[in-house]
Order: structure tokens, then C-alpha cells, then sequence
């Protein structure tokens, strides 16, 4: 099988991205992986039903070996199947672009997210924030990031550098705070007088 080959496939079933993958290619839909191309085969991302059924079908999963480790990922090898022609491949793709996009979804949604997968939120300040009464995402993106440092500030004091404060709004944007404009920041830190 070529990447010629594999991308006319794949392209049956819409349109895609495409990124550089583990040395091969990724095919994407709403930034979810699906499948990918890796020397000449063709794999399928597995995940929930998929995986009994790529098993039974006999494909097995591919192992990225890294300079120390070999790591085994959800990704069956499918170029059997497309090599014969075989009609259940199109019913997994379209098995594994709709699961792959749910499992984003989920992945992306504030329910599913931890305070210290925003930008600028490692897991010192998801501490500070909870110790503030903020517990979630959800909470921390409704107040905003006033209201957010007024609470962290009364937890622990007038010491507390502003910054966090452009943090916090770099955080709900889901921008590094650095790349703030100017008038934003400087409106932030007005706000508090």
C-alpha cells in the first residue's frame, strides 16, 4: 500500500487535516485523530466496540518502539482488509471517525477538563484556585479572572503577584498570558483598583 493510496481512501470519507504522525501520516477530523499511515500500513484507531471488532478481525495493534520502550497504542493495522477489499473496512471507518470525534468532544468539554489543563494553570495554581472555593473549570471560567484573583488573594494575602491575575484571563482565553494585548491587561489590572 502506498500514502497515495491510503489518502485517496480516506478521502471517500470527507475531508480531512493531515499531519506528520510517529514517522507517517495522521488523518484528523475536528482535531481527532482517526488513522494513520506508517510504513506502508494502514491503521485504524480503535476505542470502545471498535476494539472487539478489529480484534476478531484480527488486526493487531500497532507498537511505536521509542528508544528505550515500545509503547502499544489503540491503532490497529488495517491493510489486510483494504488489501482485500474487504466492504467491513468502510463500516470501521466510519465507525472509528465518529468515535474518535466523540472522544474529543468529551476530551475538550469543561466537564472533562481539569483546572491545571488550561494555559498557564499548572498544578501549584489548581491548587490555589480550589483552595479559593473554585472547583472546577466550569466555576473558574463563569467568574472570570477578576473575580478569580480577588478570591486567591483573599486566601493568601496582598503578596500575590498580578501577573496571576493576567494568568487567569490568558487561561480563559486559552492563550499563554504573555500574549495578551496590552489594553486587556491593563484593563485586568484597573479592574482591581
Amino acid at each position: 500500500m502506498t500514502e497515495q493510496l491510503f489518502l485517496n481512501y480516506v478521502s471517500k470519507f470527507g475531508k480531512f487535516q493531515k499531519r506528520s504522525m510517529f514517522g507517517g501520516v495522521g488523518m484528523f477530523k475536528q482535531e481527532a485523530m482517526f488513522c494513520q499511515f506508517i510504513s506502508g500500513k494502514f491503521y485504524l484507531r480503535g476505542g470502545g466496540e471498535l476494539d472487539d471488532k478489529l480484534t476478531a478481525l484480527h488486526c493487531e495493534k500497532y507498537r511505536h518502539v521509542k528508544k528505550q520502550t515500545t509503547a502499544t497504542v489503540n491503532y490497529y493495522d488495517v491493510t489486510s482488509l483494504y488489501n482485500e477489499g474487504s466492504s467491513k473496512l468502510d463500516t470501521l471507518m466510519r465507525l472509528s471517525i465518529a468515535l474518535a470525534v466523540e472522544q474529543r468532544t468529551k476530551k475538550k468539554s469543561n466537564l472533562n477538563r481539569r483546572l491545571r489543563d488550561l494555559p498557564n494553570m499548572q498544578l501549584t495554581l489548581e491548587r490555589m484556585v480550589k483552595k479559593s472555593g473554585i472547583e472546577d473549570v466550569q466555576t473558574f471560567m463563569e467568574l472570570g479572572a477578576d473575580q478569580v484573583f480577588e478570591k486567591v488573594k483573599s486566601t493568601y494575602g496582598k503578596d500575590v503577584d498580578d501577573k496571576l491575575r493576567w494568568k487567569f484571563a490568558g487561561a480563559i482565553q486559552g492563550i499563554h498570558w504573555k500574549l495578551l494585548k496590552e489594553p486587556h491587561k491593563r484593563g485586568l489590572s484597573l479592574s482591581a483598583l
